[in-house]
């Protein structure tokens, strides 16, 4: 009885290698299909998406009489960008799922403390994430129209399309991982490598460092740009410091009555059942 209730309890620590190869290639078909119906899902959406994101560069062309455009300097250069901005809205769309396929394989490892744990860390970072990559896209026109502000009078800006959608990505990636920067910090505080009050007395070389980092995440020289980044990041940085903080003070309560307990045990004595069950 007790092997099977192991075994329920912690069924992924009793697998011989063959079920894990086949739970592994399971969870994989499950996430790869999520992949291919987002990017399918990021092919219809592909040509609206598009203009949104050229609208900033034919703002800057109508209102500033300035000559800006996309360009595509290949043969096959359309649809190669189709389908790199396809996939990349797949994996957007689908990260629900393959972040679920990827805990769930793992979590059946893990004590229940360590799974509740874990998955309130992917609960906590998708919304996060999703959240900072939103924001990015709210901060994109300010950039582009301020980086095409730096062209000299009588230059012309010729985009290159491939050039441009790495420009994209890459500030909304670096929006939704710094939006990371609490679960990342509450995690350290949980695993004991970093306590409350650690974390609040570095926050001045915090907040500089923010603001360095917001200032090349969000690539433009007008200074609500970087700002749309500072705050939240650094409400962020409290709230996690907080959370830490908390966390530290019913760690040292426990710590405490472990502690009275213990004392409470060692100056009772020990019974002759007690001792003959030892």
């Amino acid at each position: 009885m007790a092997t099977g209730r192991g075994r329920k309890g912690n069924r992924q620590a009793r697998m011989a290698l063959g079920e894990h190869l086949r739970e592994f290639r399971n969870r994989l078909i499950k996430s790869a299909a999520a992949l291919v119906l987002g990017a399918i899902a990021g092919f219809l959406l592909y040509n609206p998406l598009f203009s949104q994101l050229i609208e900033p560069i034919m703002n800057v062309a109508e209102n500033e009489d300035r000559f800006a455009s996309i360009n595509f300097d290949g043969v096959a250069s359309s649809f190669d960008l189709m389908v790199q901005t396809s996939l990349f809205l797949g994996l957007l769309v689908s990260s629900p799922i393959w972040l679920y396929q990827m805990w769930a394989f793992i979590t059946p490892g893990l004590k229940d403390k360590e799974r509740r744990i874990a998955l309130s860390f992917m609960a906590i970072s998708v919304p996060l994430f999703v959240g900072g990559v939103f924001l990015a896209w709210l901060v994109l026109p300010n950039a582009v129209r301020a980086l095409l502000s730096f062209t000299p009078e009588g230059g012309s800006n010729v985009i290159t399309a491939q050039l441009y959608l790495t420009f994209v990505m890459r500030l909304l990636l670096a929006f939704g991982i710094a939006f990371l920067l609490p679960v990342v910090l509450f995690g350290l505080n949980l695993v004991g490598v970093l306590s409350g009050r650690q974390i609040l007395k570095s926050w001045r070389i915090t907040v500089l460092l923010v603001c360095v980092l917001a200032a090349m995440a969000a690539p433009g020289p007008d200074i609500m740009s970087m700002f749309y980044l500072v705050i939240p990041l650094l409400f962020f940085f409290f709230l996690a410091t907080g959370l830490c903080l908390l966390n530290d003070r019913r760690r040292a309560r426990q710590a405490a009555k472990h502690e009275t307990e213990t004392e409470t045990g060692a100056d009772t004595a020990t019974s002759a059942d007690e001792l003959q069950n030892l």
